[in-house]
């Protein structure tokens, strides 16, 4: 439950100007769960936000070539995971501020209950040092949507939590929540599928193009095939 008005447990301090990001800046959002309009609201109380993906890389060798590697093939990626580690409240939990209706707001107590994924919004935002000096340089700029400071802006689509527990120690008063999720998708909030090299498919220029951008990449990609000295 966030109440209509935000409390003194919400209330947002200074950050040092720096070129270096710091986890002060990165803003963490949910749609929490309400009785009225549900809209995107900054994760409180976070202790650790994380997130991980990985995928296998598979070498190909030939035999009768020696003990060489032909080429590495990366293989299909695993799902983006989230970690989530969060004090408690009295009237709201992790399970309720991505969502769902549990604690005082609902009977939810345990996964299998867990019927919709949810999304999850990241913003490191840029320190006032960045926004001032660097801001022209950047291919793109995006708004926060919530104080207008430009922002790295990673979105976490259709995610499932597989894993939530809360710890109460003897020799500590606060209690601590733990919740790990597993995402369909991410973007960056803006951007759409379709056939363009700014659209996220088979299309997307990713960057590491030797073919579109002489010297980028690995050589051995080029018409020479890295026999050749250069590109």
């Amino acid at each position: 439950m966030r109440g209509t008005s935000e409390t003194y447990i919400y209330r947002k301090g200074s950050s040092p100007n720096t070129r270096v990001a710091i986890s002060q800046k990165n803003r963490v959002f949910s749609t929490p769960f309400t009785s009225q309009t549900p809209s995107l609201k900054q994760v409180g109380v976070l202790s650790t936000f994380d997130y991980s993906e990985s995928r296998s890389v598979d070498p190909v060798r030939g035999v009768g070539f020696g003990d060489k590697i032909q080429e590495l093939v990366p293989g299909v990626t695993e799902p983006m995971g989230l970690t989530l580690n969060r004090t408690l409240l009295y009237t709201a939990g992790i399970a309720q501020e991505v969502g769902y209706r549990a604690g005082v707001d609902g009977l939810v107590r345990s996964l299998r209950q867990h019927k919709w994924p949810f999304d999850i919004r990241s913003e490191l935002v840029f320190s006032e040092l960045v926004q001032a000096l660097d801001a022209s340089a950047m291919v793109v700029n995006q708004a926060t949507g919530t104080d207008g400071q430009l922002a790295l802006i990673t979105f976490f689509e259709a995610c499932w939590l597989e894993s939530i527990g809360a710890s109460f120690p003897s020799d500590s008063a606060i209690v601590a929540e733990d919740a790990a999720a597993k995402c369909t998708d991410v973007t960056d909030g803006s951007s759409f599928y379709g056939s363009s090299i700014d659209s996220y498919g088979d299309f997307l220029d990713s960057g590491n193009n030797p073919i579109n951008q002489a010297g980028a990449g690995s050589r051995l990609y080029t018409s020479t095939g890295g026999n050749a000295v250069g590109f």
